[in-house]
């Protein structure tokens, strides 16, 4: 064993490959005689194809065909389920039900209406270019208030009641009652969503970008009626995807349908404006907080109601209020969620879906609430924090929330904030203190790995799970490091492949509680069949019972002699011994309740001589169980505080009040925080294992740096300027209206 693998930080076994250009993603694929594929995309967000002018794009040298409504293969839709955790291996999920062009409607500005397959990009992009779509358009539905206004609301289910919410508020001494609007916001990864097809007889290979090879691999398999064996998605590098790589989108589905009809690989690259229509976002929000408390500040009574955008083709919903049943102690809880349609794509999941925007309602309204108590935001939290999930009733398997929030407050110098608002300067600027918790929920999910000891001394490890730019390559190997003693260049890790071991998406902070204790069965297994190989005739220690050695240092030992695994092998003459796990995931639910939980301080600073808001500095304690690796889990809590500056500060796509088209659909104006953005950043790591979660006691800790993050700007911005904004995100108009 090597017992200081886990929770040391060595460097990315990815990293040098990412930095010099080895790391192939999809987009950079290549093979001989590949077509390239480029979308027609709609110019109304609703309406009908009245007709498709194909002369013009078809006079394009190296033009191949042209994909439509009436030239496109007869597919199956996919049953409209959600995500099953215990049934994610197997589970075939889609972002948007409707196929490519399987009819003429437009549900959305930006839809793919037609599909050029040519011999180079530049064809294929001249020949789309040169389509002429007629269209019959209707009005469009543009934004939330449009929906409501036109559609109503539809009850989305996932709400929950406790005690009298509402009598309980209308008794109380304190009351809070608030409404607040978050923007779409689009997830924009580096790498662009992408798609390499090509067929072998009548097997389905794909490069993907995405999230989830295993589930890709059974969604598309169910599209074209194959069997799951008969396809293979490969993706062993992934330019991140913030959700919206999760699950299939057309354009996998169109590249594949165009392979089949070539008989040729074809490459989908889709372009950045249309990855604003037609590759998910997290959805606008409106939610109204009714919060109560009595004059000691205790909290009576919480009412969270929230509405979400969603597409006319698929219904999705944004949890806002997950959290908030069991953040604080509260007899009265009142938790409802309704959607309306609108003229946009398919919202899909974004970093901590529901709990993002949701606790920018919660969070912002308990720090009003703490306010209009004459309390400081910090001890009204400290004296509402539960001590057992009330919305399920159960005892939390580990709840370090407290000594989060005071060893952040400490760290940051909370002690120093003076209560009134715009009483905290340095020079020109005005300063702002604020804090929010976060919180995420733990999940475990079924995951697969193989471990294989090889005869010229190294291991390998496999499992179709993927590294999005979190480090699973690396805390990977760190297990089997930790169990079988080995250093980490002896150990090759391969991921991403839909024809290794099944794995879950990654996404939903899952992935690592999930697929580390598969990996560490595996290896366990690998070593016992190794045992069995040494004391069996002929073996290095034959006639020793196989229980009685273990491994240490890559060698296993009966406690008075050692012998390296790659002698136990030669002198049988095997190539390997191989072990392979399947680990059934959550753990009991019914005893217990698991999430991770933390705390965000936020220092901003206005100039309102110039109008300029800036977060400058954050702390953040969080504890999400044991860390693995302190490094990348840093780097995943400080990947997530940037983004959440840019939920606080910059990010809203914005869309035609006259036709429903997305506006900003690029990197130039879809505002988003650069370096000069970026505050000083200090993560505190709580790092308590919770062992009734798994055996390393690790939680996920992807999601939870985002949630809360935008309430403590806001809070931060009320506490420099005296203003309450409740929309995101908060720009200088909305400080100096």
């Amino acid at each position: 064993m090597n017992p200081t693998a886990i929770g040391a930080s060595p460097r990315r076994i990815d990293g040098r490959l990412k930095v010099t250009g080895a790391a192939l993603y999809t987009a950079d694929r290549t093979f001989p005689d590949m077509l390239h594929a480029y979308g027609v995309y709609s110019t109304v967000a609703s309406g009908r194809i009245v007709a498709l002018d194909l002369d013009d794009a078809r006079r394009v040298p190296g033009v191949v065909d042209i994909l439509h409504h009436d030239n496109f293969p007869r597919l199956y839709r996919t049953p409209r389920s959600g995500i099953s955790v215990a049934k994610i291996l197997t589970t075939s999920i889609t972002d948007e039900h409707r196929l490519p062009f399987e009819d003429t409607t437009i549900h959305y500005g930006g839809q793919m209406v037609a599909l050029v397959v040519a011999d180079t990009f530049e064809h294929a992009r001249e020949a789309a270019y040169r389509v002429k779509a007629q269209y019959a358009g209707d009005e469009a539905i543009v934004d939330l208030e449009h929906g409501i206004r036109a559609n109503g609301l539809h009850d989305a289910g996932m709400g929950h009641t406790r005690g009298t919410a509402e009598s309980a508020f209308d008794q109380s001494a304190v009351k809070v009652d608030t409404t607040y609007r978050t923007p779409v916001e689009t997830h924009n990864p580096m790498e662009m969503h992408a798609t390499l097809a090509w067929w072998e007889h009548d097997d389905l290979h794909l490069y993907e970008a995405t999230q989830g090879a295993t589930v890709h691999r059974n969604t598309i398999a169910q599209v074209f009626g194959l069997t799951p064996e008969r396809v293979t998605v490969d993706a062993p590098f992934i330019g991140s995807g913030f959700g919206s790589k999760l699950f299939l989108w057309p354009h996998s589905v169109a590249a594949s349908a165009a392979a089949k009809m070539t008989k040729r690989p074809v490459k989908l690259v889709v372009p950045r404006p249309f990855m604003f229509t037609t590759t998910g976002h997290r959805p606008e929000t409106r939610q109204r907080m009714r919060v109560s408390a009595s004059v000691e500040g205790k909290v009576t009574s919480i009412r969270h109601e929230s509405v979400n955008t969603t597409s006319f083709i698929d219904q999705y919903v944004e949890n806002c209020g997950g959290m908030t049943q069991s953040v604080y102690s509260c007899p009265n809880v009142t938790v409802s969620h309704h959607t309306t349609n609108v003229h946009r794509g398919a919202p899909t999941s974004m970093r901590a879906p529901g709990a993002a925007p949701g606790l920018f309602a919660l969070e912002s309204s308990i720090d009003e609430l703490a306010l209009a108590c004459g309390m400081d935001p910090l001890q009204f939290r400290l004296a509402n924090i539960s001590t057992r999930d009330e919305g399920n009733d159960l005892p939390w398997s580990s709840n370090h929330l407290r000594e989060a929030i005071e060893q952040g407050a400490a760290k940051f110098g909370w002690d120093r904030r003076h209560p009134q608002p715009g009483s905290m300067t340095d020079g020109d600027e005005v300063i702002g203190y604020g804090m929010a918790v976060c919180n995420w929920d733990a999940w475990r999910t079924p995951a697969e790995a193989r471990v294989r000891f090889l005869a010229d001394g190294t291991v390998e490890v496999t499992s179709a799970v993927q590294d999005i730019g979190t480090g699973m390559y690396t805390i990977m190997a760190q297990t089997v490091s930790q169990l079988a003693g080995l250093p980490f260049e002896k150990i090759d890790v391969k991921i991403g492949d839909s024809s290794s071991p099944a794995a879950p998406v990654a996404g939903g902070s899952w992935a690592t509680a999930s697929v580390l204790p598969a990996v560490a069965e595996a290896t366990r297994n690998a070593i016992a069949e190794l045992s069995a190989y040494a004391t069996q005739e002929g073996g290095v220690f034959a006639g020793a019972k196989p229980e009685s050695l273990k491994m240490e240092g890559g060698k296993l030992t009966d406690g008075t002699r050692s012998v390296d695994y790659v002698e136990v092998l030669d002198v049988q003459r095997f190539a390997s011994a191989d072990g392979f796990a399947h680990s059934n995931g959550a753990p009991n639910s019914d005893k217990l309740s698991y999430m991770s939980f933390g705390v965000h301080f936020v220092e901003v600073r206005w100039d309102p001589g110039i109008s300029r808001i800036r977060v400058s500095r954050v702390v953040s304690a969080i504890d999400v169980g044991r860390v693995i690796n302190p490094l990348t889990a840093r780097n995943q809590v400080e990947g997530a505080i940037v983004m959440g500056v840019g939920m606080a500060l910059f990010e809203a796509t914005e869309y035609d009040e006259r036709n429903g088209m997305p506006g900003n659909n690029n990197y130039a104006e879809y505002v988003m925080p650069v370096h000069a953005d970026q505050p000083e950043i200090d993560v505190i790591l709580l790092d308590y294992p919770d062992l009734e979660f798994n055996e390393f006691g690790a939680r996920g800790i992807g999601e939870i740096g985002i949630t809360g993050f935008a309430a403590a700007v806001a809070n931060a911005v009320f506490h420099a300027t005296g203003k309450r904004i409740r929309e995101l995100p908060i720009t200088m108009e909305k400080l100096m209206g």
